[in-house]
């Protein structure tokens, strides 16, 4: 049965500012931190607010309070996390934050203030209009590194799961860029290869694949070993705009302004299955295909479930076994979608610079699931076919029984 996602609690920028077309006002990118206790906003006119996860009560709803802070202090006498506002100077595209915590980081806390002791920080990069990429330190909203390279917009970020603090940036200027922060953010590596604005940039959980999506037909995915490329993936009809791998990083999915999300396995490059936003019986009325272009799409954190935003005004859940979408909600001028990092919420945001929190089916996994989820985070789909087991589990476990 269908069900319908409720909208759990709206955030609006404040004021608008002047009308200026330097600091236009959309929400590009949302992120959660790893551990669930940050979310980063970028609200538009320059500014990205990092507020503590839960919300504070007067944002949600009654009956809705997630774990609520129920004291304002832990055990050690800090005082309860408060929220932040980080003025890039520039208009802000991507988000990321680092895994936490990370060792590696207090070497970079340790240069930059020497006089702190061991202290393992949370980051955040921020990618702008100009092409940096400025790095700020979470608990304090102190800037800690400014990244130069990029010569256009940095549309999209993503770190490395493993904590090592390797960043990868996606930019209009046609090319990712690698950046380790552990050397002060030194660029290691320029990945060319896009012929078009790169606009989105994934690495697999496993840290061994990156997927990069420009305004092209097809999508790269390369190496995250020796950044070099492995493979094309060629299947879309118009620009792929999203792209996300799944938990155990058997399964990647692409978004396409052509109106579909297509599911491949990264390792033999075979197109697992699409799933259509517009059915052929509509594309009669929906000559204007561009109403139900992609925006954007993401895995839920237990990898059974995919949010699809799309600019027919819908917000769409999936089960990775159907065809058709579970759920539905209404949302105009969405964006961008993520997943909270331990399930149950997905955050959107639009070009009115608004961010909006809806519930997401909460599940638990069957036994079958986890053992899949567990054997695929380190055996390629090569791995397990050359396994002495029943072709039925090998279609399991490749996902190839849908």
């Amino acid at each position: 049965p269908q069900e319908v996602p409720l909208l759990l609690a709206e955030l609006k920028p404040g004021r608008p500012h002047q009308f200026d077309w330097k600091s236009s006002c959309e929400t590009w990118s949302v992120a959660f931190s790893p551990d669930g206790s940050w979310f980063a906003w970028s609200q538009g006119h320059c500014i990205v607010k990092l507020i503590p996860w839960p919300l504070e009560e007067q944002f949600v709803p009654r009956g809705f309070e997630a774990k609520s802070r129920t004291s304002k202090t832990d055990p050690k006498g800090r005082s309860s996390p408060k929220e932040k506002t980080l003025d890039c100077g520039q208009i802000v595209w991507g988000l990321a934050f680092s895994p936490w915590p990370s060792p590696p980081s207090r070497k970079l806390w340790a240069r930059v203030y020497p006089q702190a002791l061991d202290f393992s920080c949370l980051i955040l990069a921020t990618g702008l209009n100009d092409g940096q990429i400025k790095i700020w330190e979470v608990q304090t909203g102190r800037l800690l590194l400014n990244l130069s390279g990029h010569q256009d917009v940095v549309r999209d970020l993503s770190f490395t799961p493993n904590g090592n603090l390797i960043l990868v940036s996606a930019s209009r200027d046609k090319t990712l860029r690698i950046w380790d922060l552990n050397k002060d953010g030194k660029q290691i590596q320029v990945l060319s290869g896009h012929l078009q604005w790169v606009y989105c940039c994934s690495i697999s959980p496993d840290c061994s694949m990156l997927c990069s999506a420009a305004g092209e037909k097809s999508v790269l995915l390369w190496s995250m070993r020796s950044y070099t490329l492995i493979r094309k993936l060629e299947g879309h009809q118009s620009s792929v705009v999203s792209c996300d791998f799944s938990p155990d990083s058997a399964l990647l999915v692409t978004a396409s302004y052509d109106t579909s999300v297509i599911m491949w396995d990264p390792y033999t490059g075979e197109k697992l299955r699409t799933l259509q936003h517009v059915l052929d019986s509509q594309l009669d009325y929906a000559r204007d295909v561009h109403a139900s272009s992609l925006r954007s799409v993401r895995f839920s954190p237990e990898g059974l479930y995919l949010a699809t935003v799309a600019d027919d005004r819908l917000l769409r859940i999936w089960a990775l076994e159907l065809r058709t979408p579970v759920a539905f909600a209404p949302m105009t001028n969405g964006l961008c979608c993520t997943f909270f990092p331990h399930g149950g919420i997905i955050a959107t945001g639009t070009r009115d610079g608004h961010v909006q929190f809806w519930t997401a089916p909460r599940v638990l996994s069957s036994l079958k699931h986890l053992c899949r989820k567990a054997l695929r985070s380190f055996l390629t789909t090569y791995q397990v076919l050359a396994l002495p087991i029943p072709k039925k589990m090998k279609e399991f476990l490749t996902y190839r029984t849908f």
